[in-house]
């Protein structure tokens, strides 16, 4: 049964929006970076296409389907979001600088791992799958969140919490 009306406690809401602004956020450093690749990268655009978008995706689908297809990993993951709401993650403004501060310091990690391919570096496509895997987890997590403000017991917590 769903409930009608969305929990509107300020710290479950502060949480809630982190969740979301950490997709966000770190959807459009990946666009950028993807972006700025694809300008400054040498090589054919197929093999650009390869290592900046469809390689990624494929780690992210499976960081994103892995907890749909297995039970356990979700009801951890679960756990875990609901572990960082109740540390007080993404309620307070320090949270919320140093959780979106991580993912501008993995914008730069990226942006520099592009640089380096002008100055005889690799070529970085570890870096873009690993950082389209992390936006799956934030994914996940932001729907984990929908997900336990459904659930009645959980439900009942969050409208007691300070």
């Amino acid at each position: 049964m769903r409930n009608p009306t969305p929990v509107h406690t300020p710290a479950w809401r502060n949480f809630r929006r982190m969740q979301d602004c950490a997709c966000l956020f770190a959807s459009l450093i990946y666009a950028g970076a993807v972006i700025h690749a694809w300008r400054v990268l040498p090589g054919p655009n197929q093999t650009k296409l390869i290592f900046t978008l469809a390689a990624p995706l494929i780690f992210l689908s499976l960081v994103v389907l892995l907890p749909v297809a297995i039970g356990g990993l979700r009801r951890q993951l679960r756990r875990y979001v609901w572990m960082s709401f109740n540390a007080g993650f993404g309620q307070t403004p320090g949270s919320i600088i140093s959780g979106l501060g991580l993912l501008a310091f993995a914008a730069v990690f990226i942006y520099l791992q592009i640089a380096g391919v002008a100055k005889g570096g690799r070529y970085p496509a570890g870096v873009f799958s690993g950082y389209a895997a992390g936006i799956g987890i934030l994914f996940v997590q932001a729907v984990l969140v929908r997900s336990l403000e459904r659930d009645p017991e959980i439900r009942r917590r969050i409208e007691a919490a300070p």
